[in-house]
């Protein structure tokens, strides 16, 4: 997988959540997949079409993804992924995935997002390319994050 695809996806993240009062972004590993995410409770699914395509999947718990909302809502405590807490981490998806693909084009790549999709449920199976896809672990602050990255 071209670098230039990637990077902009992991520079997206980190440059997105400081802004959103998040202390720092560290990536803990990275490893590839064959074609299907497992959803570790929530899953948030952006397409990516135009010279780039495929799906990046956002991977998180239920308590991750109650953190990162709380964050995102000043501290209100959050206590179940109601709608509200939904439509916070698919507003980050989509924030994090349009600043990627500013700096994809940016590379000289034509790249237009779709809406989020978003799926609630432990173990939930996804289909996320034909063929193997990159994951990325990260730690935003202390709240771990999957970044899976399909690009045909």
């Amino acid at each position: 997988m071209d670098v230039r695809l990637v990077n902009p996806f992991v520079d997206a993240i980190a440059g997105v959540m400081p802004q959103l009062g998040f202390q720092s972004v560290s990536r803990s590993k990275m490893t590839v997949q064959d074609q299907y995410v497992l959803s570790k409770g929530v899953v948030v699914i952006v397409g990516l079409t135009d010279d780039v395509k495929g799906n990046v999947v956002y991977n998180l718990s239920e308590e991750s993804v109650k953190a990162i909302a709380s964050v995102m809502m000043m501290g209100m405590p959050v206590t179940k992924i109601d709608n509200m807490v939904q439509s916070a981490i698919s507003e980050l998806a989509n924030m994090i995935t349009g600043n990627a693909a500013v700096h994809i084009e940016k590379a000289g790549f034509r790249v237009d997002i779709s809406t989020p999709s978003l799926v609630v449920g432990p173990d939930a199976k996804v289909k996320i390319c034909g063929t193997k896809f990159l994951v990325i672990e990260l730690m935003v602050d202390d709240i771990p994050m999957e970044l899976n990255i399909g690009i045909e």
